[in-house]
């Protein structure tokens, strides 16, 4: 359904905005994390399960909750990135920008003429609230938040390009991608992979784009913030999930094998709910 852009409103306002990930593909998980208070989901479609009809289930169910998301596509393809601006994705995030024509690419994929080259079908699609937004196509260029990844040192080499044109949004930095270019993946603390990430986060900064990325092994999100990024996307709707077992699995073990703190109250984890 149409609306106006508040992520792009608030990142043109210069705000810090701190988001989390729904990979799953659950709907629930993404109902349940959009009445949290993040001010953002990404609704994973690269490494998440699901497939579109799903991504748009949980954009009507974040919707709901009153947090906006951005669908990571699963690559930059011009079929997927249509269908997925028809079913009402108003922010994308596309992995693996590599170099300066592939930036415009994605940007003229995801704009009606005569800046791009999207197809039209704005009548009767979800975008444009079924044909019922006055004006869509004039708006929807406008509306549009495209946060685009840098993934690679070759891609680093290129990030100026990239920034410089418009259209981009958002430069995101993918650490570990990045790190596996020069093959140091899960490395994410090694000097060489601090360097790049730090030769990366100069050049977007210079060029005066938004950055984001996600925490990692060389900074929290609290440090990322003050080094400049101005999109972090934290915790993960699995890892969540995986962390909240585990906990409750522990405290069980504890009890059963006589380790726990005699008296105690049980952590909020593991209380009937």
């Amino acid at each position: 359904m149409y609306r106006t852009n508040r992520l792009k409103a608030r990142l043109a306002a210069g705000e810090r905005l701190f988001g989390a990930w729904v990979g799953s593909g659950a709907v629930a998980n993404a109902e349940i994390m959009a009445h949290v208070g993040f001010d953002f989901l990404v609704i994973d479609q690269e490494h998440g399960a699901g497939e579109l009809s799903d991504a748009v289930a949980a954009l009507r169910a974040a919707e709901a909750g009153g947090t906006p998301c951005i669908v990571r596509a699963p690559w930059n393809d011009p079929i997927w990135l249509k269908r997925a601006l028809d079913a009402g994705a108003d922010s994308l995030m596309i992995p693996s920008i590599e170099h300066g024509d592939a930036a415009v690419a994605a940007v003229r994929a995801c704009r009606y003429p005569p800046e791009g080259t999207r197809g039209y079908a704005a009548s009767v699609v979800r975008a444009s609230t079924f044909g019922l937004e006055p004006g869509y196509v004039q708006k929807a260029n406008a509306n549009l938040l495209l946060v685009l990844q840098i993934e690679s040192a070759a891609a680093v080499e290129q990030a100026a390009a990239i920034c410089a044109l418009e259209g981009v949004d958002v430069a995101f930095i993918g650490v570990n991608d990045l790190a596996g270019s020069i093959g140091r993946l899960e490395q994410l603390d090694h000097p060489d992979v601090r360097a790049l990430v730090r030769r990366a986060e100069e050049v977007i900064l210079a060029s005066g784009k938004p950055m984001g990325t996600v925490p990692n092994a060389g900074a929290s999100w609290r440090e990322l913030f003050e080094r400049g990024y101005r999109m972090v996307a934290g915790p993960h709707d699995l890892a969540l999930l995986r962390d909240a077992a585990r906990l409750a699995v522990q405290d069980y073990a504890g009890f059963r094998d006589g380790t726990d703190s005699a008296g105690q109250a049980p952590p909020a984890s593991s209380r009937s709910y």
